[in-house]
């Protein structure tokens, strides 16, 4: 368990290589937050040039927000789909190339029977959907920093093109 002083630290040097990636290829990105309540959003906004390549994101804290907004099939909302869906649905929404979006509990308590630190990120681009499953220890600003250091990763992996070479562009 990283503290979140290093977590920060951590965000903003992804954010910084999620820019490098974008910047001047005309590519963009969005996000949707559910437990991170706009933390993602923030640190991609504080991003070298990033009116250039973040278009903005949605922050569907409800799950009827999740349902309306953004497209999600109407069920717990704790879930890898879940996860996918609303990476496609505000994807789609912001007209992005690539987005990422969590859901998760948070805590203090459990949600849709997920235990506390039970965390989906979802990321959705032209050429690919997934979403990955996490388990963050610690109190609830734990599992939001922890949470919001692994979307930034996800999402650098994802327009990277993880590898298989698929990327956003």
């Amino acid at each position: 368990m990283s503290h979140p002083d290093e977590l920060l630290d951590e965000a903003m040097n992804l954010v910084a290589e999620i820019g490098e990636q974008l910047r001047g290829k005309g590519l963009t990105v969005a996000v949707a937050e559910s437990l991170t309540g706009g933390k993602i959003s923030a640190q991609l906004a504080a991003g070298e040039n990033s009116a250039e390549w973040f278009r903005g994101g949605v922050t569907a804290y409800q799950s009827e927000t999740k349902f309306r907004v953004l497209g999600v099939d109407r069920g717990p909302v704790v879930t890898g789909e879940a996860a996918r869906q609303l990476a496609v649905g505000v994807r789609e929404l912001m007209g992005a190339h690539a987005a990422v979006a969590v859901t998760g509990a948070g805590g203090p308590d459990p949600q849709d029977g997920q235990s506390v630190g039970t965390v989906f990120i979802g990321y959705s681009s032209a050429a690919s959907e997934q979403a990955e499953e996490h388990h963050f220890d610690g109190d609830p600003e734990q599992v939001v920093a922890e949470t919001t250091v692994a979307a930034l990763r996800m999402l650098l992996t994802g327009i990277r093109g993880g590898g298989s070479g698929d990327g956003v562009g």
